[in-house]
Parts: C-alpha cells; structure tokens; sequence
C-alpha cells in the first residue's frame, strides 16, 4: 500500500487511466471486427469510415503506437476495397 500522500494520488490516477485505456481499447476492437465482419461491401465502408476515426484518435492518444493504427488502417482498407471488387 502506498504511505505519501502523492503514491496514493499516483495510485488513484494509474486506476482511473487503466479504466479508460481498457474501454477505449475494447471499443477499438470492436470497430474493426466491425468492418471484419461486415457481410456487403456498404456495409463495410461504412463501419470503416466510424473505424478510421477511432483508430486514428487511438493512435494519437498512444493507446496504440501511431504505425500500429496506420497499418490496421491500411489493412481494413484493402478489405474494403477486396469487398467491393467481389461485389461488382
């Protein structure tokens, strides 16, 4: 257990970011099983457009490293553009 009053701060702070970090990297998985997932071609550009955002912020945010979110980007990309190609 933490004795000075600025470890017990450190404590409560290293909490409340670990709870943040764990939600905002759930919903990042989420996305982009998402766009994984998506049965049609709309459908996956349009889960991929929520994701990009979503990625993008998690990379500025060092939830991810910025080249982590830059090539899950470019992989969910060329899905999409696959599922489209399919679908013509």
């Amino acid at each position: 257990m933490p004795r000075t009053k600025s470890a017990k701060k450190a404590q409560r702070q290293t909490k409340t970011r670990n709870e943040r970090n764990r939600e905002q990297r759930s919903q990042l998985r989420t996305v982009i099983k998402k766009v994984r997932s998506a049965a049609t071609a709309e459908e996956a550009a349009s889960a991929y457009a929520a994701a990009v955002s979503i990625i993008d912020r998690a990379g500025r945010k060092n939830l991810v490293h910025r080249n982590t979110a830059n090539r899950t980007k470019s992989r969910l990309s060329k899905l999409v553009s696959g599922k489209a190609k399919a679908a013509k």
